[in-house]
């Protein structure tokens, strides 16, 4: 199994290394791979702190990605995709996102007053 990490991620997305973005594209559009939950998480911190990509970018370009045929993740994917519609409909981070999406498998305990807020709604 392929295992890839964000930042070969992020050069396919962001295509901006050419010579990175053809390999990368040979791999992610023709072979099955399987992307971690926190290189996601990564993901999103990058595209969101590093390239300033609007959120709802980010959560369209992403949830197009996770959906592909060829894509294997740790958790489903549409507990992916709910953390990813929770991310652009509240003011939190797309980790706590992440947390607030897994309410529903796991007993998430924290502090921090927006999670808290998102676990309860």
């Amino acid at each position: 199994m392929i295992l890839l990490d964000a930042n070969y991620i992020l050069r396919y997305l962001l295509d901006d290394n050419e010579e990175m973005f053809i390999v990368a594209k040979k791999v992610i559009e023709h072979k099955h791979f399987f992307i971690l939950n926190e290189v996601m998480v990564e993901v999103v911190y990058v595209l969101e702190g590093v390239y300033k990509v609007p959120r709802n970018e980010i959560v369209d370009v992403l949830t197009k990605f996770i959906l592909l045929d060829n894509v294997s993740m740790h958790e489903s994917k549409s507990i992916l995709v709910t953390a990813l519609k929770i991310y652009h409909d509240k003011n939190i981070d797309f980790e706590d996102s992440y947390l607030c999406a897994l309410k529903e498998k796991y007993e998430v305990k924290t502090f921090d007053k927006k999670l808290l807020k998102c676990l309860s709604s």
